[in-house]
């Protein structure tokens, strides 16, 4: 680790001592008006006006974005803005869940896809233009939040309490200079209402129509004012919960699929045909699947491959049936014996969760105000997936495989007994999922405690400070249930008489472990001490924590000049990070079907100093009306990567009253995470072919083969070399890499503001955006790693630190597969947004239309080949164009809205894959896709209000074959339509 700099320990004393003794003294300064009070937004042209404004209470508005108050609106960065009331206007039971909604956002980590990695289940991450959970920073009322998925710093939406948002705003691009690393893609920051007054309760039920999912969330808030009105307390308490579904639950996602080649279904193609998409390679069919595998068992010929039969669940032997359509080749079938393996998918897990939050503040004095916000949160989500699964072996060397059957298993029943004496094979495959021994379930258990507590006011007529310190703890449990130990199924499936009529297991050393026999022919056919004896529960904890100080100053009247007053925020940070992961035995020895997990134990900590200004250029000048130039840098010290600088510069031209443009440019960064650097290492193989082998360098030009013999000999492998091990599995490390170093973006905002006068109550914006992320962290193959580090110029690469060769021999001896600062990520697009408000029928219509065009999503393996890349924009979960429209109308009590979301048509192959085989399937898109939302409600004069909404009112269905549930496929609905009330009362 690198050593902190005097900058990193001056920052520190400056927190632990300048600070707080200048906070004792601030009492005896000057007296100032409160510049929170009032509630009247006004947009002030002049230096002279803005000065008068400010001392007569005119609101001053902080916008995401920027540390410097502003009177009015105006945001230096394109930011969106959802409404806490929008957040709940809807059927769906977590915020995330909501956001996803947003074409910034549609690739959000959901309840629906996050069953897809070990511990994620039941977690709500953002995932801002579908470039990482880690590069989108989450804030809850400008401050950071402690993570909850362990060695990152992604923040579970979960956390955050629904009743008490007031607005979320986003913006796009880098604004690390403003807020620090993480904030590569942009910021997500949740305002929270104050000064919460009165009693507010609500509670919510939902059914599906196409199956019997369901949900709950009840919700309670209640503030006061206290001490004559300078104090507020506020309490809040929120549940939701959902129940799962299972794939086969919902027609939408009942049906199982599979691809069979054209060539077996159909008279086999041409060679003209062979790159026509109207002859693909795979056709995939409905009701079909694979029949080399059940649920009861079903047998091969290890010495063929042929399937002999299969079991029905009562143990009983006969033929497999494969119906008129099959391919041997593949094992598929259609409307035969296959089976269908989404009844082993969650398309919705279950999930539940209480949130408990307690804020409020106090007027010491007219300049100086305490505050302070505490929570505990507790969610449990459960992932449901596939049970142990064996496949068959092929050849003579399946006789030592742990589970091919010989022919004195004692339960072998006889008719597959007779069958193998007349086959003549002394032992044969079994294909078999195990879910009598159960499905293997994981239930996550995350609490989250949070407090923040500060001091803000003004220091004299100007200056304002908020010094802040926030501490935040994720404490998370994982377990992993019925999870098969490997050498206990392999002893108790290979079970005999031992001539005494009892059925035994095989090995000695099984018996003395107490081994009982499995019987896996047929379905739950094992008696329950077998089955106790081959799983186990496999249990892991994270702890997770987050210390930060933060002092901030600012002055949005620091110096006059002609255009106006320049603004000013500065101040200091401190940050503390930690994240430790603890494994049982069974999970970090791979002893179980369950991955082999590392445990991690990591910590960093940072220094940062920052400042910002806007500086008024020009006014009241013909074609400008405002001009103001922003600027904004922050340098932090690392202990991990060091010294890291981040800045941001932008224009904001208010060219007249209808008309504004604005622009920035930034250059941000990201640390790596814990996870990145310290994630425990852990053994593994990969199948690898040595690059310094003489047949692989005859393959090469000769320019090429001079330069990988050079490598080859600097390695020190001997000429000639030919290596005892042909594409070999070779031992691998896999784990954190402590040298990574800060990933660095640079953004790009351009945009329009535009507000007719001549069309009342219609504004719209358009802004470019454009992020390009370099020396992005990212793993490679180990074959990649072998052959780039002896092509390159010579072994002095980082690719080569990776390979350890036997010095003697030249032969490879371990490889590691750490994570690289190598890659690049582009991405770019254009977002617009249009509304209009406007009076009819004798009532208020408020429309907004939002949106955006993906113009590139383009990965770069390497960053060091420009050329290299696949862009992913209209690949599925990069959709080119997606749009929410939304639509409300109220009058007198009564309120209706719709909000219909629009999807663009998307490929299912990327250009790249579609350039080496043009005609992969015959699913090839998805076509474009909308759903609307609908609600109605009415709210009565004593407070109590009754909304009636239907999310997915048309009921639209899932596109071609997906359940999504996938990483891209999240963003269809797959719980189809879905009706809700709400009941509230506040006073």
């Amino acid at each position: 680790m690198n050593e902190q700099s005097l900058l990193a320990r001056s920052i520190r004393n400056i927190l632990m001592a300048g600070v707080g003794s200048a906070l004792l003294a601030v009492p005896a300064m000057a007296q100032q008006a409160d510049v929170t009070s009032g509630s009247e937004e006004e947009v002030v042209n002049s230096a002279s006006e803005q000065r008068q404004a400010e001392n007569q209470d005119v609101e001053k508005i902080q916008v995401t974005g920027s540390r410097i108050a502003r009177i009015g609106a105006s945001a230096p960065s394109p930011v969106t803005v959802i409404s806490g009331d929008d957040l709940v206007e809807t059927g769906a039971m977590n915020i995330g869940e909501v956001l996803s909604r947003l074409p910034a956002l549609a690739t959000t980590f959901t309840l629906a896809n996050s069953g897809r990695f070990i511990g994620t289940a039941g977690i709500s991450s953002l995932n801002l233009r579908n470039m990482g959970t880690d590069r989108t920073l989450v804030l809850v009322d400008g401050k950071r939040h402690v993570a909850s998925t362990p060695g990152s710093s992604a923040v579970d939406t979960n956390t955050i309490p629904s009743a008490w948002i007031e607005r979320v705003e986003i913006i796009t691009g880098g604004a690390s200079a403003v807020y620090g690393a993480d904030a590569v893609t942009g910021v997500v920051n949740f305002i929270l209402k104050k000064n919460i007054e009165g009693l507010d309760v609500s509670a919510t039920r939902g059914y599906a129509e196409n199956s019997d999912y369901s949900n709950e969330k009840y919700t309670f808030s209640y503030g006061t004012n206290f001490a004559g009105g300078r104090g507020n307390i506020a309490f809040s308490a929120e549940y939701n919960a959902q129940e799962s579904l299972n794939a086969l639950d919902n027609p939408w996602t009942a049906t199982s699929y599979a691809g069979f080649a054209w060539d077996t279904l159909y008279e086999p193609r041409t060679a003209d045909q062979m790159d026509d998409p109207a002859y693909p390679d795979v056709v995939t069919l409905p009701n079909a699947g694979y029949y080399a595998i059940s649920t009861a068992g079903t047998t091969w010929n290890p010495f063929t491959g042929g399937v002999l039969g299969t079991f029905n669940p009562d143990g009983s032997y006969r033929d497999v049936y494969t119906g008129d359509v099959v391919d041997p080749s593949a094992l598929y079938c259609q409307d035969c014996d296959y089976i269908n393996l989404r009844q082993f998918s969650e398309v919705q897990p279950e999930f539940s969760r209480v949130n408990y939050n307690v804020k409020g503040n106090y007027e010491i004095n007219n300049d100086m105000n305490f505050y302070y916000d505490a929570k505990y949160v507790k969610s449990e989500g459960q992932n449901i997936g596939q049970p142990f699964f064996r496949f068959f072996a092929l050849g003579a060397a399946a006789d030592n495989y742990p589970y091919a059957f010989k022919r004195d298993n004692a339960f072998l029943p006889e008719g597959l007994a007779n069958q193998m004496d007349e086959l003549g094979v002394p032992f044969l495959g079994l294909s078999r999922m195990y879910n009598d021994a159960g499905r293997r379930i994981e239930e996550n258990t995350r609490e989250t405690t949070r407090a923040v507590t500060g001091l803000e006011g003004m220091l004299n007529q100007d200056w304002s400070y908020d010094v802040s310190l926030v501490w935040g703890k994720s404490e998370i449990e994982r377990v992993n249930g019925a999870n098969v130990i490997l050498q206990n199924m392999e002893w108790a499936l290979d079970a005999v008489d031992d001539g005494n009529g009892n059925i035994v297991c095989r090995s000695e050393e099984a018996q003395a472990d107490g081994c009982a026999p499995y019987n896996p022919f047929g379905q739950g056919m094992a008696s329950d001490a077998a089955q106790d004896y081959v799983t186990t529960t496999s249990i892991g904890t994270s702890e997770i924590e987050q210390v930060v100080f933060n002092a901030t100053f600012s002055n949005s009247f620091l110096y006059e000049l002609p255009a106006g007053f320049i603004g000013f925020a500065g101040g200091v940070e401190y940050r503390d990070e930690s994240s430790v992961t603890v494994e049982d035995d069974f999970a970090k020895t791979g002893a179980t079907f369950f991955n082999a997990l590392g445990e991690t134990d990591g910590s960093y900590d940072v220094s940062e100093i920052f400042g910002e200004v806007t500086v008024p250029l020009l006014a009241n000048a013909p074609l400008v009306q405002q001009l103001n130039l922003d600027a904004a840098v922050r340098y932090a010290d690392y202990s991990t990567i060091g010294g890291a600088t981040a800045w941001k510069l932008g224009l904001d031209w208010t060219i007249n009253d209808e008309l504004r443009s604005r622009f920035t440019y930034s250059e941000a960064i990201r640390a790596p995470n814990i996870d990145e650097l310290f994630s425990g290492q852990s053994q593994s193989f990969a199948d690898v072919d040595d690059p310094c082998k003489v047949s692989n360098l005859a393959d090469q030009t000769a320019d090429s083969r001079a330069q990988r013999e050079a490598n080859c000999a600097a390695l020190g492998v001997p000429a000639g070399f030919d290596s005892a091990y042909d594409s070999a599995t070779l031992e691998t490390l896999v784990g954190g890499n402590p040298d990574l170093m800060e990933e660095t973006s640079e953004s790009i905002t351009a945009g329009i503001v535009y507000s007719p006068s001549w069309f009342e109550g219609f504004s719209a914006t358009v802004d470019y955006w454009e992020i390009d992320i370099e020396d992005t962290i990212s793993s490679i193959g180990f074959q990649t790693v072998l052959d780039r580090c002896v092509d390159a110029e010579s072994v002095n690469n980082q690719f080569c630190d990776l390979v350890t060769r036997d010095p003697a021999t030249g032969e490879i001896t371990l490889i590691r597969g750490f994570a690289l600062n190598i890659a690049r990520s582009l991405n770019s697009g254009v977002d617009f947004e249009m509304s209009y408000d406007f009076e009819a029928l004798g009532g208020q219509f408020n429309t907004n239309l939002i949106g955006t065009k993906l113009i590139e999503a383009k990965d770069f393996p390497f960053a060091d080949e420009p050329e290299n890349f696949t862009d992913y924009a209209g690949v599925i979960g990069d959709q080119e164009l997606q749009i929410q429209f939304n639509v409300n109308y109220s009058i007198d009590n009564w309120a209706f809205g719709t909000r219909t979301r629009f999807l663009d048509g998307v490929d299912l192959y990327t250009p790249t894959s579609l350039e080496n085989n043009p005609n992969p399937s015959n699913y090839m898109e998805y076509g474009s896709y909308a759903v609307t939302d609908v609600t109605a409600g009415y709210t009565f004069d004593n407070g109590l209000g009754l909304t009636l909404g239907v999310d997915n009112f048309f009921n639209r269905g899932l596109p071609g074959t997906t359940t999504g549930t996938g990483a891209g496929s999240a963003i269809y609905d797959n719980i189809g339509r879905f009706a809700y009330l709400r009941a509230s009362f506040n006073f």
